[in-house]
């Protein structure tokens, strides 16, 4: 996995850290068709992401526990397992509201946290975990430039984050949802970059 840190970026680029990564409508690559991206960290080092709008197959909360060997017996929670990207699909994180803050914990920014430790999976399922939570399997990573690469080859849009949107459990809707926070409707859109 990727250095979780906020380093800064280049002048060039404005870090995206904390923002939504929205796939273009013609988006080739079928991992990324029709997602949404939370970005937990970009430099000048490259960026880590998490997809926020799919579902890791037919993978529940409780396997996953029963996979890790947790010894609870029925976990109160049985969370939605998320696709969070191609990369390590073995590697589980959880994104969450920053009322659960412990050693391990990335503070993304003020209203979101990152947390890859055994420890937050058990205090979910005994409701002593955040008030807000996905639960994911892999991330999506980008090396130095590369993010912004795409973003040139008309890839990818951006908008800032919303707590409501980020956790909302309508997964089909959030890509539409999401770009509609630009003002503008799917229709409008083209997977062409522009030429001058």
């Amino acid at each position: 996995m990727p250095r979780l840190t906020k380093s800064p970026v280049s002048k060039a680029s404005e870090s995206l850290t904390g923002q939504l990564l929205i796939a273009m409508p013609g988006m080739e690559d079928p991992r990324f068709q029709r997602t949404v991206i939370y970005v937990c960290a970009h430099s000048e080092d490259g960026a880590m992401g998490l997809v926020v709008n799919r579902l890791f197959g037919s993978i529940t909360f409780e396997d996953l526990l029963e996979q890790l060997d947790m010894n609870i017996p029925q976990p109160s929670n049985n969370l939605p397992v998320h696709y969070g990207g191609p990369v390590e699909s073995g590697r589980g994180f959880v994104l969450h509201s920053t009322d659960y803050v412990r050693d391990g914990t990335l503070l993304v920014d003020d209203e979101v946290a990152l947390t890859a430790t055994i420890d937050i999976l058990r205090a979910i399922s005994e409701d002593r975990g955040p008030r807000r939570t996905l639960l994911l399997l892999g991330y999506a990573g980008w090396g130095p430039g590369q993010l912004d690469a795409e973003f040139q080859a008309n890839g990818w849009l951006n908008v800032p984050c919303d707590e409501k949107l980020l956790f909302d459990t309508e997964l089909d809707a959030k890509w539409e949802r999401a770009i509609g926070k630009l003002g503008v409707s799917v229709s409008m859109l083209s997977g062409e970059a522009g030429h001058a």
